[in-house]
């Protein structure tokens, strides 16, 4: 009997899950079939249970039920627990287990994919939301030489910043939060993107000079050519850009692991990713 997982959120359709699923599945030989469940946004609860009585054995959580997958899981990853949020949902019998992949796809996309360590590393993210959560705790295991969160509300990054930095014993020299206009004057070796700005056509406002001579500008979001926050960073001196497909295929890759006890090679996916 074929095994079942799915993408679930709201809105769905637009999901590129099921097509790197599939290759993932053709590549290893796993025998499964990959969904598509849109949710109510009162329902999230109920569509997982329904789909787990349908022999369901995992799933993909997207927005906006991630803060509600981390709920209803009886055991959650070191990742989830930093995140405070959950995208894949693990089903072994009664057990319901939560992961958060997203951090170490981004982390594994910028230091095998496109070759840039990051220990010892620069580092701005910008954005304090649900992207940001998700990324906050694999960057620092990175060992970055600093990482500063800057928000257009720097309260908001305040108080991210300050969960983790309670939670890990670090100080603020290494590990530090701030609002954009206070970026003046520094730079950095990597600059990720977590907001959602580039959705809206829209940059948030950094300073010039934060990019450094060497620097790699990221972008979580993707789409055809570049995104606005790559095309700032291209006028503001950026040495290299990437957007985020490595990210969505390796976090992807990750939760087949988990599900499937098997890696799956994720360039070949990339590459026809970006061939579609």
């Amino acid at each position: 009997m074929t095994d079942r997982y799915a993408v679930i959120g709201n809105p769905v359709a637009h999901s590129k899950s099921p097509f790197i699923h599939a290759e993932f599945a053709g590549q290893t030989g796993q025998d499964l079939v990959y969904e598509q469940i849109l949710a109510p946004l009162e329902g999230f609860a109920t569509a997982v249970d329904n789909f787990r009585a349908e022999g369901g054995l995992g799933l993909n959580v997207t927005l906006p039920f991630k803060l509600e997958a981390f709920a209803l899981a009886d055991e959650c990853s070191a990742r989830a627990l930093d995140a405070q949020a959950v995208n894949t949902l693990k089903f072994e019998g009664a057990s319901v287990y939560g992961d958060n992949t997203d951090g170490i796809g981004l982390v594994r996309d910028i230091q095998v994919n496109l070759a840039f360590p990051i220990e010892g590393r620069d580092v701005l993210l910008m954005g304090a939301g649900g992207a940001a959560q998700g990324a906050l705790g694999m960057l620092l295991d990175a060992k970055p030489a600093r990482l500063v969160v800057a928000n257009r509300t720097p309260q908001k990054a305040e108080q991210l910043v300050e969960r983790l930095r309670r939670a890990r014993g670090m100080g603020t020299a290494l590990f530090s939060a701030s609002g954009y206009a206070e970026l003046a004057g520094q730079e950095f070796d990597l600059i990720v993107n977590s907001t959602s700005a580039s959705l809206n056509n829209a940059v948030p406002e950094l300073p010039d000079g934060v990019f450094a001579r060497e620097c790699l500008a990221y972008d979580m979001m993707y789409g055809k050519g570049l995104t606005p926050f790559l095309e700032k960073a291209l006028t503001l001196g950026a040495a290299r850009l990437a957007d985020g497909i490595g990210m969505l295929v390796e976090q992807a890759a990750e939760s087949f692991f988990i599900w499937r006890g098997v890696r799956p090679q994720t360039g070949p996916v990339i590459a026809a990713f970006k061939a579609r």
